[in-house]
């Protein structure tokens, strides 16, 4: 498999930053101007300007899964691993690499959103039943809260850029919507209503446009390998577009993506 490291504008057009013989995924994009990524355990920084896979040290940590990012200041990385736990732990390291630092003490844990004033992070997790839900912990503290219930799974959370919102995508009965939550769990509104399977929404930095993955009618979890569409919705809510057909699904976009300036993201696709 070939795996493709692409650029989107918000005109649709896409470029290609890099093609690698091997599996790669989940691009992040820090605001010096390089990307991140994960693959074989690792995590990888791409320059826009000289793209290669660079190694960053994770420590301990080479089992890191497509869960991963960076703090609102460019500082800190986040990565989910289980290098010493039997399934996914949240930890966070140095931008530069070094030693991870646990965060979330239960596991199965599997980052995805970091707030905007740097002080909180927004998860997925399971614990006694299993059922995946949606949860934050406050990084001072280190205390995590039970955000909403009431879903069969909910994964790919991440906040709107002030801070007020955090979106994710729910299923019930089958069906998977995209939703938003306010911080302490009230005003829960679905976002999107139609039979497509709806995942890993992320909120674009100035507050227009929420990016999310559109899988076929009656897809199971979120695979890999099916053609897929990218789509942007407004922010406030509306009906979405589709920007890109993508080969994909699992690893094309699961983590925050966009540029800083909000007029491009960051995404996989893959050719077989």
């Amino acid at each position: 498999m070939i795996s493709e490291l692409c650029i989107c504008d918000l005109a649709g057009n896409v470029s290609v930053v890099m093609r690698h013989a091997g599996h790669i995924e989940a691009p992040n994009w820090h605001k010096d101007g390089y990307l991140i990524v994960n693959g074989g355990g690792r995590l990888f920084r791409v320059a826009l300007d000289h793209p290669v896979l660079d190694p960053i040290d994770t420590d301990f940590a080479t089992k890191c899964n497509n869960d991963h990012g960076i703090s609102p200041d460019g500082t800190m990385l986040v990565i989910s691993d289980k290098s010493r736990t039997v399934e996914s732990c949240i930890y966070t390291v140095p931008i530069a690499g070094g030693k991870p630092t646990r965060i979330t003490p239960d596991v199965p844990s599997w980052w995805h959103g970091w707030s905007p004033d740097g002080t909180t992070l927004v998860y997925v997790g399971a614990r006694g039943d299993r059922v995946v839900r949606l949860y934050t912990m406050d990084l001072l503290t280190r205390t995590e809260m039970l955000v909403c219930d009431g879903f069969d799974h909910v994964d790919g959370p991440d906040y709107s850029p002030d801070g007020q919102w955090i979106w994710f995508n729910g299923e019930r009965a089958g069906r998977v919507d995209l939703w938003r939550v306010r911080l302490d769990g009230t005003d829960l509104e679905r976002m999107t209503d139609d039979d497509l399977v709806n995942w890993f929404p992320h909120p674009s930095p100035d507050g227009e446009h929420v990016l999310f993955l559109a899988y076929p009618v009656e897809t199971k979890g979120h695979p890999a390998d099916l053609d897929v569409s990218l789509r942007l919705m407004p922010m406030a809510g509306g009906p979405p577009c589709d920007i890109a057909e993508v080969f994909g699904g699992q690893g094309t976009i699961n983590v925050p993506c966009w540029a800083p300036d909000a007029k491009r993201f960051a995404f996989m696709r893959y050719v077989a």
